[in-house]
């Protein structure tokens, strides 16, 4: 029992470290893809794709959410076991496409499916498990420091990009 406890105490850090930054990669990778899915999600495909999502019972929402999930979540450690293993273009492509593809299909489905999908009351007791978890993760000062540094980041490229355009119309 006792060595339980330490190892309990031991990898508990260990897990709250990888988990933050695997949800941090997660919260930089959506929100620079933010305004192109705006952008997308716009075209007419994207529109009779919704209306066939609103159509499907709560049980074929979650298969469709689920599926997309499963098959995508792996390209994450993929492509950091390639990138570890030098292979850095290969490995950030995988990761790249991976969480592009992943953030297309299993953000867009759960946004158009969450009321369905939340009638369902294992999937609503996990999702408000790992809401709970991802809002204290998300109270927490690294991450705070982390925002900051992001949205500094982000409104310096914005004065770049207007800059820019500014000398191009000159």
């Amino acid at each position: 029992m006792k060595d339980r406890r330490i190892l309990k105490s031991v990898f508990k850090p260990v897990v709250v470290v990888v988990a933050a930054v695997y949800f941090v990669i997660d919260a930089l990778i959506l929100a620079a893809l933010r305004p192109l899915l705006k952008r997308i999600l716009h075209l007419g495909l994207f529109q009779w794709i919704a209306r066939w999502i609103e159509s499907l019972s709560p049980y074929a929402t979650l298969a469709l959410f689920l599926v997309p999930l499963i098959v995508l979540e792996p390209v994450k450690p993929l492509g950091a076991y390639l990138i570890a293993t030098e292979h850095f273009v290969s490995g950030s492509l995988v990761l790249v496409l991976g969480e592009v593809l992943k953030i297309l299909i299993v953000e867009r489905v759960f946004q158009i499916g969450q009321p369905k999908l939340m009638t369902i009351r294992a999937f609503a007791w996990i999702h408000d498990l790992v809401a709970g978890w991802l809002a204290w993760l998300q109270a927490l000062p690294p991450w705070q420091s982390v925002r900051r540094s992001f949205r500094g980041m982000v409104q310096w490229m914005r004065k770049l990009i207007r800059a820019a355009r500014h000398k191009r119309a000159v």
